[in-house]
């Protein structure tokens, strides 16, 4: 078959692509950025990219003769106040982009609605779920709940907690009812409902077979860690507390903290069906599902991570509108050592942040990545999803990357950070010679400020830094 695929970056989408890949389907993957198609797919003969953003469809051509279309486009760590509105703005131009295709059906990943008080976002799910339904095409829904697997938001954020407190002080919400549903199962939902006409126009509650409050969850991934944690709930803690709390002891972002909490509020619960029969699926339980996303992590074989979508920090743009350096009105700290072992070097500037850290003056950047936190920003618990790996629009602790390539021995950083300002840091070797280039472009007079501030610092990190990248 032939099929359109949108947030073809995204969690879901980038590894159910590889699932449609292995039927032999030919897809066609929608991006707002062609800078950022995944390495994984973009030489696959049977992939298109087409540049679409739904949100600016006028410039956006669909190829008439495709099958069908999986509509994999959420906001949940969108830090817009509009968010309900851009979620439909999306899901209406999609649907006019695509009715006057050959689309016979159009599968949507929903979140499970069926409790009397839901959230912003649930609520935001089931009318964009409304919005995509057409008699142009058949719409087939499916409706999950918490989604457990490596890189997923909900699984990094119950490991933060687990491994970082052996006690936990809990809001009450912990005490919510939930269905986990492995990812394995979520893709092997959304490909296994491909083409079957017995669930054209209908929306199915997917869910694991356990009904979990999130502090059994946070329990049972503490057993599967060989963890022994304590948890105590207190029901003075407000949303808003609550959402402090999230963002201060995890890696998440403060808009998903308060996205996540709205959530957890609400039990998530699915409805009986025969789904499981149709697609051919028994769901795995909870404590399976993590022990596999740890063995994908040991494997450093992690495919795609919430934290790398672009709403995970500030950064908003395109890549490639960042990828050339400002040369003017800029403050430059340019080093460069001379290349002894070329591999060793590249191998090195492609391990930097993360588990592996920045190689000098660790304390001073975890300092930088706790003030960070402390006013709004990402800090540098995101970390990165692969110890050896990156591509553009990877995220690098506070950094962003836009652009990596080993072939041509160029790594380029964007900084996420708060700052009054814009950053850049640069990693290339030429002729032998490492270049190390941190470029930055003030903001008014706290921006010069700050540059000033930093500045003594800059010898000691910056110097040790490109040392530890050329020394054995």
């Amino acid at each position: 078959m032939r099929i359109l695929i949108t947030g073809t970056t995204g969690y879901i989408a980038r590894r159910l692509a590889l699932q449609l890949l292995e039927d032999k389907h030919e897809l066609i993957c929608c991006v707002r950025d062609l800078s950022r198609i995944p390495d994984e797919i973009e030489d696959n003969p049977l992939c298109t990219f087409i540049k679409v953003d739904f949100l600016k469809p006028e410039s956006a051509e669909i190829p008439k003769d495709i099958d069908a279309a999986y509509y994999l486009i959420h906001s949940m760590s969108t830090s817009s106040d509009d968010f309900e509105d851009l979620e439909l703005q999306c899901a209406e131009n999609f649907k006019k982009l695509v009715e006057p295709t050959h689309c016979k059906q159009v599968i949507y990943l929903s979140g499970i609605v069926n409790d009397d008080s839901l959230s912003k976002h649930l609520k935001s799910r089931l009318q964009v779920e409304n919005t995509l339904k057409s008699d142009s095409y058949a719409l087939t829904t499916f409706r999950a709940g918490i989604i457990v697997g490596s890189g997923s938001a909900s699984f990094e954020i119950i490991r933060d907690i687990v491994e970082k407190l052996p006690f936990m002080i809990t809001p009450k919400w912990l005490n919510t009812k939930t269905q986990p549903l492995a990812i394995r199962d979520v893709l092997n939902f959304l490909a296994g409902g491909l083409g079957k006409e017995e669930l054209y126009n209908k929306a199915y509650d997917i869910f694991g077979p356990e009904v979990l409050t999130y502090k059994e969850m946070l329990l049972q991934f503490a057993e599967v860690r060989g963890l022994k944690r304590y948890i105590v709930t207190l029901p003075v803690l407000t949303p808003k507390l609550s959402s402090y709390w999230l963002y201060f002891v995890t890696s998440t972002s403060f808009q998903l903290a308060a996205a996540l909490v709205d959530s957890m509020k609400v039990e998530v619960i699915g409805k009986p069906s025969n789904i499981n029969k149709i697609i051919g699926i028994e769901p795995m339980d909870y404590k399976t599902a993590v022990d596999l996303a740890f063995q994908r992590i040991e494997q450093n074989a992690v495919i795609s991570s919430w934290k790398d979508a672009v709403s995970s920090g500030r950064f908003k743009d395109q890549l490639s509108k960042h990828i050339e350096i400002p040369q003017y009105g800029c403050f430059k700290d340019e080093r460069q050592k001379t290349v002894t072992d070329e591999a060793y070097t590249l191998d090195k500037i492609w391990g930097i942040g993360g588990r592996n850290g920045w190689y000098s003056f660790n304390g001073l950047w975890k300092i930088r990545g706790y003030m960070d936190k402390l006013f709004g920003g990402v800090g540098l618990r995101r970390g990165r999803t692969s110890d050896t790996y990156l591509e553009a629009g990877d995220a690098l602790d506070f950094w962003r990357v836009l652009y990596a390539s080993k072939e041509e021995k160029r790594l380029l950083l964007f900084a996420e950070m708060r700052l009054p300002g814009e950053a850049w840091l640069e990693f290339k070797i030429v002729k032998g010679q490492l270049h190390q280039r941190a470029v930055f472009r003030p903001k008014g007079i706290w921006g010069r400020l700050y540059w000033y501030a930093v500045l003594p610092f800059h010898a000691f990190v910056f110097n040790g830094m490109i040392n530890a990248l050329v020394k054995k």
